[in-house]
């Protein structure tokens, strides 16, 4: 059997080029990468690399950088896109620097010299290559678990914006602090320090935010109850582009560490037999600490310190302090002053600088922070001083790792909107400076929330990472993908030349998600709602293009998703009514503004009353009768659209029974059902708790729905639909005829009724066509044995068409106009409707 070979594919526009490199490669059957001999195919052009890479097989691309590539993106980002998990290798040759430079910023994952490649060479540069890559990879999988280690960090964690304002604390730094959950947030940082402290570290703080330069110190906390905690604060700086985000702060509890040097300093007044007492103590804690005598010679370790140094205590006894605790400067890598020295030189306790190491006796170094106090005998001299030490290696990780994460998304590793709100900043500065415009895309993901409900939120999760992947994939290096919270995204577009390049880009996510996504097993359709700002002809500030790019996001929803909205002025109108709906029914469910008008039905036959259809109201205070064409919407988007149809469901069913009581020949009332309240969970199951508690019969109960919404997801809508048949309530078809139904799902639709719409019989006296339709609806339906209603008959001339078409009933306002409940039982006392 032949050996599997490596295929290599060679762009290169010059044939006689890639040629020799060829011959170079392939000569001796050197083994490639893989271990395999290297096969070497050539192309000249990107389209044909492309072609080829599409045919799959290759392992490793080597792309000539000067290679001429269409539009503004660079020849080798276009082939580090279409070579997909295959490295790509840019040809160097001597000069070439600068064009290698590029190619690598551009996304290129190693380089090959021309001058004497053959395939040990190449083996090489694709090991360094595939290194790079599994680093960067590791990378992104190690950021994604961060925040589970800072969940459980012993350590207090706190985070400020710019002001030193507190936005986040964790459960520790409560603890240690004293505080409830949340107490901080929105405080100075500065608040809980012991006023002894205070303005020492607002000092350090103001200096070192100057220039964005870490630093430590220790200070008191004052806990609620008046309790003193003894810290340990780390100061990092968030920095993005050169510009001071706020800070992450790691604040430690050391106050058994200061105890432990309130017992050292009793200890030099204490009797020998209290000397012990205080070996065991510092044996017993989890610092390190060490003690010289007056001529800085170890005089004790406790255990921790052994472990730490790497010396005994008896090894260690007598030698010079340097000797034992080797300690220099992480940065400049010198001898770092020794602490023991200057606080017997001083008379006073000291620490050592931010970012020294210890180097153990086996060269192994460690991170860490001291303080050296000095030792006094009977007579208040000096003599000796003893330094108290800790590991910091998870500390100061933790507060760069955190400094990261408080302004990326958990879940995405995106920039979440505080660091968008930055960056947005930012980038308008400079439109404004160099003339440019700046285009900003609210990005929602239409129906979400029925796949995070239906699938669940493992398979909700997965679908925002692969959403995040493509936007990403769809935009520059230097645009921003950032994530909203929820479904929302957004991405900003630096320095645009026109408008309508953020309409390309908007075009490009369209297609992009065209295909559909594959998550944990399912096939997922996704389609997307866009809002466009532009600055500076949108606004002038941060809010103002946020607002307007979400504004137009909600009117790209409003004109039924799956499309793009540039902003204009008079959304802001609509947003503003929409905002006023909005907040208006959330007070009419509670105030008792909502109200049902009943249509009869009448029965073409017999010319009475055999029916009746909700139709839902709401008496505002101020602008009086509002019909439901102007909130039924707004109620779909914010949400409210399912108690507002569980209180029309039960009112329709008191209204019932207050007929039946009063002796009233009662006929069965027809309820408008949205899809969301359809697909909500558990609403078979409410439909029939509220016919148990009214008493009702569910005969009586009839239950519209749409049908050009009905079949948006027709098989979740028939499993309903069949468990409210189950129930024994009756079903109807709204609006039939102008939506998209599948005639065979029509069969097997459990409907009792079929309602014509009334676009339908407006027209039967002025075109034969509808009056063919109606006639063809109303075959279909006696075949299938369901009754027709005709909706919307108003003149003399539709009802005779209908009656001679054989129609069983008809609403309108020509039989009857919609009335409030008691005029609707005089109707169904006379059993005819007025006029």
């Amino acid at each position: 059997m032949d050996t599997v070979r490596t295929r290599v594919l060679i762009v290169d526009p010059d044939p006689q080029a890639a040629e020799r490199l060829r011959c170079g490669l392939e000569a001796g059957e050197t083994p490639g990468p893989s271990g395999c001999p290297c096969v070497v195919e050539c192309v000249t052009t990107l389209a044909d690399a492309g072609l080829r890479l599409a045919g799959g097989g290759i392992a490793v691309v080597l792309l000539d950088p000067g290679l001429s590539s269409p539009g503004t993106v660079s020849a080798c980002e276009q082939m580090c896109e279409l070579a997909g998990d295959a490295p790509v290798l840019v040809l160097a040759e001597e000069g070439d620097r600068p064009q290698v430079r590029a190619a690598m910023q551009s996304g290129a994952h190693g380089f090959l010299r021309r001058e004497g490649a053959d395939a040990d060479s190449f083996a090489r540069a694709v090991g360094l290559a595939m290194e790079r890559r599994v680093a960067s990879q590791l990378l992104r999988s190690s950021e994604a678990h961060f925040r589970a280690i800072s969940d459980a960090s012993p350590l207090g964690i706190l985070v400020t914006n710019v002001r030193g304002d507190c936005t986040y604390t964790n459960a520790a730094y409560d603890a240690i602090a004293g505080r409830e959950p949340g107490e901080a947030v929105g405080a100075h940082w500065s608040r809980f320090i012991h006023s002894d402290d205070r303005k020492r570290l607002q000092r350090e703080w103001m200096a070192s935010s100057q220039g964005a330069v870490a630093f430590s110190a220790e200070m008191r906390l004052v806990r609620s109850n008046g309790d003193i905690a003894w810290t340990r604060l780390h100061v990092a700086f968030m920095i993005d582009r050169g510009l001071s985000q706020g800070s992450v702060q790691t604040v430690e509890d050391i106050t058994a560490r200061k105890a432990a040097e309130a017992l050292l300093r009793q200890a030099e007044e204490a009797l020998l037999d209290e000397k012990e007492r205080a070996q065991v103590t510092l044996a017993s804690i989890g610092d390190a600490v060490l003690a010289t005598d007056s001529a800085g010679r170890v005089s004790y370790l406790n255990r921790v310190a052994e472990s730490m140094t790497g010396w005994t205590a008896v090894e260690a006894s007598g030698r010079a302090l340097s000797e034992v605790f080797a300690v220099i400067d992480g940065a400049t890598r010198a001898v770092a002053v020794n602490p023991a020295q200057r606080a017997i030189a001083e008379d006073r306790t000291v620490g050592l600088a931010m970012g020294c190491l210890l180097v153990r006796r086996d060269g192994v170094e460690i991170p860490i922070e001291d303080s050296a106090a000095p030792i006094h005998d009977r007579q208040g001299g000096v003599s000796g001083a003893v330094i108290v030490f800790h590991d910091v290696s998870q500390s100061r990780a933790m507060t760069l790792r955190m400094a990261h994460m408080a302004q990326h998304d958990f879940l995405t590793g995106l920039p979440n909107r505080a660091l968008l709100s930055e960056r947005l900043a930012q980038a308008i500065g400079q439109a404004a400076r160099h003339r440019k415009q700046v285009a900003l895309l609210f990005i929602d993901i239409d129906f979400f929330k029925r796949i995070n409900d239906s699938l669940g939120h493992g398979v909700g999760d997965e679908l925002l990472l692969r959403v995040a992947e493509r936007l990403v994939a769809c935009v520059r290096t230097t645009d921003s993908v950032c994530r909203q919270g929820g479904d929302e995204f957004v991405i900003l577009l630096a320095e645009i030349e026109h408008p309508q390049d953020a309409g390309s880009v908007a075009e490009k996510l369209r297609e992009a998600f065209a295909e559909p996504q594959q998550v944990a097993g399912h096939s997922l359709q996704i389609t997307l709602s866009v809002g466009i700002s532009v600055y500076p002809d949108d606004g002038n500030t941060t809010a103002a293009i946020m607002r307007n790019a979400d504004t137009a996001m909600y009117h790209a929803k409003a004109q039924g998703r799956n499309n793009c909205q540039f902003f204009m002025p008079e959304m802001n109108v609509r947003a503003v009514r929409r905002l006023f709906i909005e907040s208006g029914l959330r007070r009419a469910i509670g105030n008792g503004e909502l109200l049902l008008h009943y249509q009869p039905q009448i029965d073409l036959a017999s010319g009475v009353v055999v029916g009746a259809e909700a139709l839902l109201r709401w008496q505002d205070p101020d602008h009086g009768l509002i019909p439901p064409a102007q909130f039924i919407q707004v109620a779909e988007e914010c949400g409210l659209i399912v108690p507002i149809g569980q209180w029309a469901l039960s009112e329709a069913c008191r209204q019932i029974r207050v007929w039946q009581s009063s002796g009233l020949r009662v006929v069965p009332v027809a309820v408008n059902i949205s899809v969301l309240e359809l697909w909500s969970p558990g609403f078979a199951d409410d439909v029939a708790r509220i016919l148990s508690e009214s008493g009702v019969p569910p005969h009586l109960l009839e239950l519209e729905l749409t049908e050009s919404r009905l079949m948006q997801d027709a098989e979740q809508s028939m499993s309903v639909l069949k468990s409210l048949k189950c129930i024994g309530v009756q079903l109807a078809i709204d609006d039939f005829g102008t939506g998209y139904s599948s005639l065979s799902y029509l069969r097997r639709l459990p409907f009792d009724t079929l309602k014509i719409d009334q676009s339908f019989v407006h027209d039967l006296d002025s075109e034969q066509g509808d009056a063919c339709i109606v006639g063809a609806i109303i075959g279909m339906a006696r075949h299938l044995r369901q009754r027709v209603i005709a909706e919307g008959v108003e003149t003399a001339q539709q009802l005779a068409l209908l009656r001679i078409r054989r129609c069983d009933a008809v609403q309108g306002y020509l039989p009857s106009r919609p009335g409030d409940a008691d005029s609707f039982a005089r109707l169904l006392a006379r059993g005819l409707p007025s006029g």
